[in-house]
């Protein structure tokens, strides 16, 4: 009998499509993500579903990407499945035969952005049920074919997904309920991969904690804006587009009662072209940092870390960067709030670490970084209130 592990893995292997994950916003003029869609979808000519269920504007929307995808070699349909599509009946629809053999007969489904709880009550019954145009998809998507999707569409990716969540830091001080924080998705790259996306520029690598904690989750991929993370049948996972994607590991953290206090996590940053393999656990630089792997014995940081607001826009990201090419063995960062926002004298402290298995590798094109392996630990901490006084 197979173990859970050995079921996940002749499931994957069953599946012999690929996925395209992007972190939304992704632009007209991102070349490398549009015809990497393309090519997985067939090459010129691909027909590819576009299902804009997740838009307020559906029409618009889906006409928009259609003529964005036939821009870029593909032959590109608007699928009618969309609960604000005027003057259709989207239950209809999205059980329509014809529609069904449509999508299952094109290459690839391309999904824009929105809201993704549109995208799981346009597709699935009120039972949980699948639709016959989501049994198509996956039909579509085993044979060979490509699923993409931006913003909403990537966030429909894992199994769990952010339904109604709370801002980043009161994700952090009052956790995530079923039902309401997070929410059923489609789960096209499996159970046991949690995804979120608008990563770095929203600071919300914070807020996939508790939800993966919550759903016992271990492995955590988020992909930020104008970015995407192109996952293969052997589950090899190739970061293409403007920034990249956080990998986050539970395997050996810890969490505690309370206040939101969790230590050993491992986090890494997988930068334009790196790979990770999702079954081996293993990285891969890009092309061009191959050779150029840090020397801890010759740090160009010679200073503290530190960081007042971590959940800035890509804060983490440079700080890890810093961290891994430093004499420095820790780096800190903090988030407080607002004194007028939720609990004000409850915030947090994210501490850093380089440990023996902590990896850097720097681009000899850009001096961009890659970074694999900082241990993280977050604790709660009392902010003392006025924080600060004028001079």
């Amino acid at each position: 009998m197979l173990s859970g592990a050995g079921i996940q893995a002749a499931e994957a292997l069953a599946i012999k499509g690929s996925l395209v994950i992007i972190g939304g916003n992704l632009r007209a003029d991102n070349a490398a993500v549009w015809e990497r869609i393309v090519q997985l979808a067939g090459g010129k000519g691909a027909r590819i579903a576009v299902f804009a269920s997740a838009s307020a504007y559906p029409e618009t929307t889906g006409m928009n990407n259609v003529e964005r995808l036939d821009k870029y070699g593909a032959d590109a349909f608007f699928v009618p499945v969309a609960v604000k599509l005027a003057g259709v009946d989207y239950k209809a629809m999205a059980d329509d035969p014809e529609v069904a053999a449509a999508v299952r007969g094109a290459g690839g489904a391309y999904f824009a952005g929105g809201d993704q709880e549109r995208i799981t009550r346009a597709l699935k019954h009120p039972d949980g049920s699948n639709t016959l145009v989501l049994d198509a998809l996956w039909d579509m998507y085993r044979r060979g074919g490509v699923i993409a999707g931006s913003s909403a569409g990537a966030a429909i990716m894992s199994s769990t997904m952010f339904g109604a969540p709370k801002p980043v830091l009161a994700t952090l001080k009052l956790g995530v309920a079923d039902g309401h924080e997070i929410t059923q998705g489609l789960g096209f790259i499996g159970d046991d991969v949690f995804v979120d996306q608008h990563l770095l520029v929203r600071g919300r690598f914070a807020r996939m904690l508790p939800a993966m904690l919550k759903k016992g989750y271990k492995l955590g991929l988020g992909i930020d804006e104008n970015t995407a993370m192109v996952v293969s049948p052997n589950r090899d996972v190739e970061v293409v587009g403007y920034k990249g994607a956080l990998l986050i590991d539970l395997a050996g953290a810890s969490a505690q009662d309370g206040p939101f206090n969790v230590a050993n996590v491992r986090l890494s940053y997988l930068d334009n072209g790196d790979r990770f393999n999702i079954a081996t656990r293993s990285f891969t630089p890009s092309p061009d940092k191959a050779d150029g792997k840090l020397d801890p014995a010759k740090p160009y940081y010679r200073e503290p870390l530190f960081s007042a607001d971590i959940l800035g826009n890509s804060t983490v990201v440079d700080l890890m960067a810093k961290l891994i090419d430093s004499d420095q063995q820790d780096a800190i960062g903090l988030t407080l709030g607002s004194p007028h926002g939720v609990q004000p004298d409850l915030g947090f402290e994210f501490k850093f670490s380089r440990t023996s298995d902590s990896v850097g590798y720097q681009s000899s094109a850009t001096d961009a970084y890659s970074v694999y392996n900082v241990r993280l630990d977050i604790r709660p901490i009392l902010i003392r209130r006025p924080l600060y006084q004028y001079k």
